[in-house]
C-alpha cells in the first residue's frame, strides 16, 4: 500500500498546528513551507512519478483564509499523524467522536469487523503501559487488523544497542502499516513523523502530549455531562510534568466559555505555555490551593498521579508533592450531583478506592472509552472516513 496514490493533479489538505506542518509526509522536505504559519497546504502531483521524484519536486503553497474539512464518507483523513492536540478543531472533534459511537456499536457486536483486515499495527512503546498499549491492540484486533508489539523497547530493543529514533523508524515502517510510539523524551513523536511515510500516533512523549488520552477525556466528559461549551474543570495532581493535562487543555480551549481551575503542589504547578496558550484563546483559568472549593464548582475533577519517574534524583521532591491533594469522600460530599470524578490512571493513593462506588466515578467508564477513540482513530488514518 503506497501513500502516494493519488490521480493526476490531485488536491489533498494537510493540517497544521502553531505553524509547524504536521503535512503529509511529501511537504516535510520542503523546508519553505515548515517555516510558514498556515492552514493547510495544498500539494499536486503527477499519478506514476517516484517516491523520490515526488518528494523532490512536490510544488507547495499556502492558502488564504480558513477552509474546512470534508468530513464526507470516503473522503481522505485531513491528519497524516497524530502528534498533538492542537491538530484537532471541535468539527473535526465532534466527527471523531460521531465514528467513536460507531465503533462503540462494532465493538459490542459478538462478530467483530474486518475493517482493517490486512493491516498491521506495530506498537513500539520505549515506556511503560498497560491501557494505553492494550487498548490500541485491542482497537486494532477488534477492527479485523493484526499486531506487532514490543513493550519497553528502551531496554528490549536496538535502542539499548544505541540505534537512533529515525533508524528504529525506518525499519520498522519497512513491516507495519502504522505505528504507535510511546517515547520517554518529548518531541520524539514529531522526529519520527518526520521520518516515517506511514502514520505516527503519539502515545506519549515523555511530558510532552498524550493526544489520543486528550480525545478520550472530551469524549468522556462529552457522554458524561452532555455538554463541551461552559463547563468547568479542576485539573488536580501533577501539572507540570503530565502530558495527559496538557493535551487536554488544548482540547478544552476549542469550546466557549470553558473555565480551569489549577490545583496542584507548588514543584509540579502547570506551566507558563499552557496558561500563555489558554489566555490567548479567551479561556479563563485560576490557580487554587483549596481542592474542596474547586471541586464545589467544578463539572469534571480530572486528578492525576504525581509521577515519581519524572522526578530523577529529587525523591525530596517527590515526597513533599505525593499526597497533598487527594480526592476521597469529602471531596465527593462537596462536589455538584452531576459532577464527575476522572484520571488518566494508574493511581496510586490519590484516589481513596471507596470513591470507586460513587456512580460520579468515572475513570475506569474514560479507559472503556478510550477502546472506542483508538478503533476511531486507527479507522480513519488507515481508510478515511
Amino acid at each position: 500500500m503506497t501513500r502516494y496514490n493519488m490521480a493526476s493533479s490531485s488536491m489533498f489538505s494537510a493540517w497544521t498546528m502553531n505553524g509547524n506542518a504536521l503535512a503529509p509526509k511529501v511537504s516535510r522536505i520542503i523546508n519553505d513551507c515548515s517555516k510558514q504559519t498556515y492552514k493547510s497546504l495544498s500539494i499536486s502531483a503527477s499519478a506514476g512519478i517516484s517516491h523520490s521524484a515526488l518528494r523532490r519536486g512536490v510544488e507547495c503553497r499556502a492558502l488564504n483564509g480558513e477552509r474546512k474539512p470534508s468530513f464526507s464518507l470516503g473522503s481522505k483523513f485531513q491528519l497524516e499523524d497524530v502528534i498533538e492536540a492542537q491538530q484537532f478543531d471541535r468539527d473535526m472533534l465532534s466527527a471523531i467522536f460521531d465514528v467513536a459511537l460507531e465503533m462503540e456499536k462494532i465493538e459490542k457486536n459478538s462478530t467483530g469487523s474486518n475493517l482493517l483486515q490486512g493491516y498491521l499495527m506495530a506498537t513500539l512503546f520505549y515506556e511503560p503501559s498497560t491501557r494505553t498499549r492494550l487498548s490500541f491492540e485491542s482497537a486494532m484486533k477488534r477492527l479485523g487488523g493484526e499486531v506487532l508489539t514490543t513493550e519497553n523497547a528502551r531496554e528490549f530493543s536496538s535502542a539499548a544497542k544505541g540505534e537512533t529514533l529515525e533508524d528504529t523508524i525506518r525499519t520498522v515502517e519497512g513491516y507495519t502499516d502504522i505505528i504507535v510510539m510511546r517515547h520517554f523524551e518529548s518531541g520524539a513523536a514529531r522526529r519520527a513523523a518526520a521520518t516515517a511515510t506511514i502514520p505516527i500516533i503519539n502515545a506519549g512523549d515523555g511530558p510532552g502530549q498524550h493526544p489520543t488520552q486528550a480525545l478520550l477525556d472530551m469524549y468522556t466528559i462529552q457522554r458524561e455531562i452532555g455538554k463541551l461549551d461552559g463547563i468547568k474543570v479542576g485539573l488536580v495532581g501533577d501539572l507540570a510534568y503530565g502530558r495527559t493535562v496538557r493535551s487536554l487543555a488544548y482540547l478544552l480551549a476549542k469550546y466557549k466559555d470553558v473555565k480551569i481551575y489549577f490545583v496542584s503542589p507548588e514543584t509540579v504547578k502547570m506551566k507558563d505555555d499552557i496558561k500563555d496558550y489558554l489566555t490567548s484563546k479567551g479561556i479563563g483559568w485560576e490557580e487554587s490551593d483549596d481542592l474542596m472549593e474547586v471541586a464545589s464548582k467544578c463539572d469534571v475533577v480530572y486528578q492525576t498521579r504525581i509521577q515519581k519517574e519524572r522526578f530523577g534524583e529529587r525523591i525530596d521532591l517527590y515526597e513533599e508533592a505525593r499526597g497533598k491533594y487527594i480526592v476521597d469522600g469529602d471531596v465527593l460530599r462537596a462536589m455538584q450531583k452531576h459532577a464527575v470524578v476522572m484520571h488518566p490512571l494508574p493511581r496510586l493513593d490519590e484516589i481513596t478506592v471507596d470513591v470507586d462506588a460513587d456512580p460520579r466515578a468515572a475513570y475506569f467508564r474514560q479507559a472503556k472509552n478510550g477502546l472506542y477513540i483508538r478503533m476511531a482513530v486507527l479507522k480513519l488514518l488507515l481508510l478515511g472516513w
